[in-house]
């Protein structure tokens, strides 16, 4: 083998490892970003995460949202949201420009799965993406079927200086 080809062939070789080695800095660098302010005690908070009791308050006090199931079709299928407004996209089809286009930019969008894995995955990509409206249920559909009972579903919202029914 000549020299030249040995060369060639080194240089492939090295732009191979490093490529399968390395990784994407300026994504790396927009993440970096993106969670710097999740830290301490307001990391919640930071990764924009609602509670299952904090959006049920917020619901019952006429506010205006939309939730994002991410689950599965045969998920989505056994129960769902039943808010006006509400979206199915499953997580694997979110990501589609046509399927982008459906989430409003005006009002803000919570995203919700069974158990919160798969909303905080999405929600965190669709914020990193642009969407600064998105929010993610904490601990997903197991979360709020939790904290939700006849008296807590039922009960009147809890609004500073107005009595409790």
């Amino acid at each position: 083998m000549n020299t030249r080809l040995k060369t060639i062939l080194a240089a492939v070789l090295a732009l191979t490892v490093a490529a399968a080695w390395g990784y994407d800095h300026e994504l790396a660098a927009s993440y970096e970003a993106l969670f710097q302010p999740v830290a301490g005690a307001k990391a919640g908070k930071a990764l924009h995460l609602v509670t299952a009791e904090a959006l049920v308050e917020e619901l019952k006090q006429g506010k205006e949202l939309v939730a994002l199931d991410v689950r599965t079709p045969a998920e989505a299928g056994v129960f769902t949201m039943a808010l006006p407004g509400s979206l199915a996209i499953p997580i694997n089809e979110l990501f589609t420009a046509e399927n982008l286009e459906r989430i409003p930019t005006g009002k803000p969008v919570v995203v919700i799965c069974l158990s919160g894995t798969r909303a905080t995955a999405a929600g965190t990509a669709l914020r990193h993406v642009g969407f600064d409206n998105v929010r993610i249920l904490k601990g997903g559909f197991k979360a709020l079927v939790g904290y939700l009972n006849p008296k807590t579903a039922n009960a009147a919202p809890k609004v500073a200086g107005v009595p409790a029914r």
